[in-house]
């Protein structure tokens, strides 16, 4: 019988000493991000939850830099304690660790163990963001073109097209789509961004804290003059580049001024884009099952497949042909196939909030016939 042993592994004689150095460094490191201002690299936290999102920064940026300090300091210390000599045989191999059960054991408990805390931190400050905020604040829309943006609000007709406001400390839904390709609508300060990807809508939430003017950057390149769109460029005519937007945090009384303003200032504007079809749309043929799964993609983010009181953005939508508690949809109309049609078709501004029309959210009048469909299956 051949006993087996663990081979003896010799790491080389400063290996202790240089290991000593990294953990000094890395501490070094480590303190240096706990304890520095982010304000220094970033625009200053100004809406909830961007602390949390800072909090995850500093983790990640404290374990990155130990993690580079370890994984490059010991391959800079092995190529230099394992070069190979003049004096070494032709056919010298180096220190074998093959089934060196201790080894082994570090490098797979070491890198799990940070996976797992880094997911546990990443996960808690997901749901914080995504699903712990608030759903009954402010519900507005913005709208990525090449190459700005515009912002549609609940009673206020068409759309905004110089910079968004919002009132401090007030609960935000923020619905983002693009009428032409991909954009990206990110506002530093706040630490959150959402792809502006057509016919798809994309959710942010969050509440606002600090009164003031936040740049808008898209961080998507979306063709020619995508560099405009995060800094003020003047045009030929001396005025400023309609891409250069802000993001504005009123006072209650400021915003409240500022939304009468556009709603006086529109009060004649069109609801409806350019691309929307005219015309009654055919239910004929509709496909509940396609329905189903176009819902899921298109639909999930504002409405729950639940009674109308189970509100997300929009209400709850399940028998919202058959619900005696509910005959009429939200724009007035009785709940019939072709009402529902219309408001997909047309899309919906109102205390809710902004319902896009088809354009906006990429459907064919297919599509359409298949929503209904699968809408009036759910009894």
């Amino acid at each position: 019988m051949v006993e087996h042993r663990t081979p003896a592994v010799s790491l080389g004689r400063g290996f202790w000493t240089v290991t000593a150095l990294f953990a000094v460094l890395s501490a070094l490191g480590i303190w240096y991000w706990e304890t520095t201002p982010l304000d220094n690299i970033l625009p200053a936290v100004a809406a909830q939850p961007g602390a949390d999102i800072d909090s995850l920064l500093r983790f990640m940026a404290a374990c990155g830099t130990a993690l580079f300090i370890f994984v490059a300091g010991y391959i800079v210390y092995f190529a230099i304690a394992f070069r190979a000599r003049k004096e070494d045989a032709p056919d010298a191999i180096g220190v074998q660790i093959h089934d060196n059960h201790k080894l082994e054991f570090w490098w797979t408990i070491i890198p799990t163990a940070f996976v797992v805390l880094l997911s546990f931190l990443s996960v808690r400050i997901w749901y914080g963001i995504q699903i712990a905020q608030p759903t009954n604040g402010l519900v507005v829309e913005s709208i990525g073109h090449q190459w700005y943006y515009t912002f549609r609000y609940p009673q206020v007709h068409g759309e905004i097209t110089d910079e968004m406001h919002v009132p401090v400390n007030q609960p935000v839904v923020l619905n983002v789509t693009s009428a032409d390709v991909i954009h990206s609508f990110w506002v530093p300060a706040f630490r959150l961004k959402a792809d502006m990807v057509p016919g798809l809508i994309n959710t942010i939430r969050f509440t606002p804290t600090k009164v003031g003017r936040y740049p808008i950057v898209c961080t998507e390149f979306c063709g020619t003059r995508h560099g405009e769109m995060d800094a003020e460029i003047p045009t030929e005519n001396g005025q400023k580049n309609p891409g250069a937007q802000y993001f504005v945090v009123d006072s209650p009384a400021d915003f409240q001024k500022w939304y009468h303003g556009w709603q006086v200032k529109n009060a004649n504007a069109s609801d409806a884009l350019a691309s929307v079809s005219s015309g009654a749309v055919s239910l004929a043929g509709g496909d509940a099952h396609a329905g189903q799964a176009l819902f899921a993609q298109k639909c999930s983010a504002c409405h729950a497949v639940g009674p109308f009181s189970q509100r997300i953005v929009g209400p709850g939508l399940k028998g919202v042909l058959h619900d005696p508690a509910h005959p009429n949809l939200v724009d007035g109309d009785k709940a019939t196939p072709e009402n529902v049609a219309k408001i997909l078709q047309q899309g919906y501004k109102g205390d809710m909030g902004v319902m896009p029309n088809e354009a906006a959210n990429g459907l064919s009048d297919k599509d359409i016939a298949n929503l209904v469909a699968y809408l009036n299956s759910l009894k």
